[in-house]
């Protein structure tokens, strides 16, 4: 009886292969980021306070997803509402002004 799967070259190997990502030279445990915000126990993000914001946005414009920022799932969406209010109020960028 053949293999089950439908292709004939199953020989593929899986994420067991001993292959690694490049640039993870350490086999260490992953240290986990904390939040920045639950560390200072700071209950609102303010959008006024754009030098806090810049942090949470790229050189591009666009808002660090969390799992770049190390935010807790809380304050990276009140992290996402003040970076837009603080752009809708012209204290950030929508984009950056550089090629």
């Amino acid at each position: 009886m053949p293999p089950r799967g439908g292709s004939k070259g199953s020989d593929r190997q899986g994420p067991q292969s001993g292959r690694r990502r490049p640039g993870s030279s350490s086999a260490g445990p992953i240290r986990k980021k904390n939040c920045f915000f639950c560390k200072d126990k700071i209950e609102e993000i303010d959008y006024k306070n754009y030098n806090q914001l810049r942090r949470y946005v790229s050189e591009k414009g666009k808002i660090r997803s969390r799992r770049i920022t190390g935010a807790c799932r809380r304050h990276q969406r009140q992290v996402a509402v003040a970076v837009k209010r603080a752009r809708e109020m012209a204290l950030l960028p929508y984009v950056s002004d550089s090629r």
